[in-house]
């Protein structure tokens, strides 16, 4: 236990993000709660998630641990995989935007993410599946959580598409990235 003053952290909530929220409350509440030993409030009338250390919090990194946590729920990122970040330290989130590599407009913008997500989510699965990621396309910004070498490998992979490259060609090169991973552990 510390003995200092408590630290506070507001996540806003997305409209479009409210009724998952709602839905997963508790999968969310109880590691926060129960394994964190921090306070979580969902305020309804401000629409955010509100965090606060209690006396019984013995990590003081666990608050950020937990914001962080909550902010990738409202990414889009499922809570089984959001959990992910209390629990392992080296996880990380990175987001971009497709018309930070390209500028993209009308159909092309729309092919550029039907190349990303591929035929009943195949391309995206590749890509989670061989740098052992999870990615979330949530219109036209890409939010990649992973590891620091795992989310280069991901995004990689994901700017080639966006350029253009077909998914065969992208699909082939996760392939030999992934071996050399395997070979290297």
């Amino acid at each position: 236990m510390y003995k200092s003053s408590p630290q506070f952290r507001e996540i806003p909530v997305p409209r479009h993000r409210f009724s998952p929220l709602l839905k997963e409350w508790k999968k969310i509440y109880e590691p926060l709660v129960k394994h964190l030993n921090l306070q979580v409030r969902m305020n309804l009338k401000a629409k955010r998630v509100e965090l606060r250390t209690s006396k019984y919090t013995t990590d003081l990194g666990s608050i950020q641990k937990a914001a962080d946590f909550v902010k990738a729920f409202m990414l889009g990122f499922n809570v089984d995989d959001a959990i992910a970040i209390l629990r392992v330290d080296d996880l990380y989130i990175d987001s971009f935007d497709i018309k930070d590599v390209k500028t993209l407009e009308g159909d092309h913008l729309s092919r550029a993410i039907g190349r990303i997500a591929g035929k009943n989510g195949k391309v995206k699965f590749a890509i989670e599946n061989a740098s052992k990621t999870r990615v979330v396309l949530a219109d036209t910004s890409i939010h990649i959580l992973g590891s620091f070498q795992n989310i280069k490998i991901a995004r990689d992979a994901i700017v080639s598409l966006i350029l253009g490259s077909p998914p065969g060609k992208v699909n082939a090169n996760l392939a030999i990235v992934s071996s050399r991973m395997k070979q290297r552990f």
